[in-house]
């Protein structure tokens, strides 16, 4: 499987979540999204939930499309930040995708620092998946 188990979004591996990971439409049916495997996407459950049948939203009162997984690399629209648990966004795509999913959010902050203290985000593997896209 080509996300190797991590969500897609935010990196976190789904044995680290207590829901695991779903299937995502990146641009959902009711928006004319197909279930081929082109528009699919591993997403841990905060991820999705909060996506939704979402493909976008207003950054600078402009409609901005979200981080997509299977055209966009993560690193040209995201980093991690110094202590490697925030998501920082590089562009208004990026903001987009921080913003509605949530990424930094307390809770998830929180989970992501203590699976940074037992060695479990980011793991090298979400990682090295990143750096194989192009």
């Amino acid at each position: 499987m080509r996300a190797r188990g991590f969500c897609e979004y935010c990196l976190i591996h789904e044995d680290d979540t207590y829901f695991g990971c779903e299937a995502d439409h990146i641009i959902s049916t009711k928006h004319g999204g197909t279930h081929a495997l082109e528009n699919l996407a591993l997403a841990c459950l905060p991820c999705n939930r909060a996506k939704g049948s979402d493909i976008g939203s207003l950054v600078h009162d402009r409609f901005t499309r979200f981080y997509n997984p299977r055209t966009d690399r993560w690193f040209d629209h995201f980093e991690l930040a110094p202590d490697r648990v925030r998501i920082v966004p590089l562009n208004d795509i990026g903001s987009a995708t921080v913003r509605i999913l949530g990424f930094n959010l307390p809770q998830r902050l929180e989970e992501r620092a203590m699976l940074r203290e037992i060695g479990r985000y980011p793991l090298p593997g979400a990682l090295l998946r990143l750096d194989e896209e192009d």
